[in-house]
């Protein structure tokens, strides 16, 4: 029942505690809500208020609504583990890009899409990377990544046009071990990584391509990857924040 003394609006009391319900397991995933007249008599409320919950609950991301069929516990989808070692050399060496090797890890199925192969200008902050001319021709793959079937996340690499002028890099089909194997084979093996991860609402476009639920948030990756001290990729990576858990194992320096 709705508590008179709570200063919680009677809306937010019962969004919080379909919520705990949603944690705790009561309401497991793919569930079905209370319909909006079991609320009513469960909280002795409005049909109004109970709406207005469930609303919270929707612009939360936790649940979503089916016509005709009632509103749900979200189904999550897999859970993808992006670790530390996913950019071990063994990996491309056994023919396998990192997102490949762990999905295929984990059992599921992958594939990518390629959206772009194209010379374009060079954003502002990819520029200061490769020290080049804010505006200077540098050349991207542009991809949207699936796995089983959801499409998890937006990658646009660029590179340097004289560096993968006249390789797989721009083709569709990189061939066994990804873009790293390329470029190791032309010298320039991956030494080091840096990786720069911002949590953000999405675009409208984002929401589309990645098929996002309300209130569900990306997380926005800048990865540049190094050969030596010279940058030999830089990605912007546009990754659903429900669909990727970020482990790192990292050693502590003195």
């Amino acid at each position: 029942m709705i508590d008179p003394t709570d200063p919680r609006s009677p809306s937010r009391q019962i969004a919080d505690d379909l919520r705990e319900e949603i944690r705790d397991g009561g309401l497991a995933p793919g569930a079905r809500l209370p319909s909006e007249r079991e609320l009513v008599e469960r909280y002795g409320t409005s049909p109004q208020t109970a709406r207005q919950a469930v609303s919270l609950l929707k612009g939360e991301g936790l649940v979503v609504g089916m016509p005709g069929r009632g509103v749900f516990v979200r189904e999550r989808p897999p859970v993808l583990r992006v670790g530390s070692d996913r950019y071990a050399r063994w990996r491309r060496v056994q023919g396998k890009a990192p997102l490949q090797a762990e999905v295929e890890e984990l059992g599921l199925k992958w594939r990518q899409e390629v959206l772009a192969l194209a010379e374009v200008p060079a954003p502002d902050w990819i520029a200061t990377w490769y020290e080049v001319d804010p505006g200077a021709p540098l050349f991207v793959r542009r991809r949207r990544f699936w796995i089983d079937d959801n499409p998890s996340q937006l990658a646009d690499s660029y590179y340097l046009l004289d560096l993968v002028k006249g390789t797989r890099i721009t083709e569709e089909n990189t061939g066994p071990g990804g873009g790293y194997r390329v470029l190791e084979e032309l010298g320039y093996p991956l030494t080091r990584v840096r990786e720069e991860v911002a949590i953000r609402m999405p675009t409208p476009d984002e929401v589309r391509a990645l098929r996002l639920e309300p209130g569900t948030p990306v997380a926005e990756l800048h990865r540049v990857s190094f050969s030596g001290d010279k940058p030999i990729e830089v990605l912007q990576g546009i990754l659903a924040g429900d669909r990727y858990v970020f482990c790192y194992d990292m050693p502590v320096n003195d």
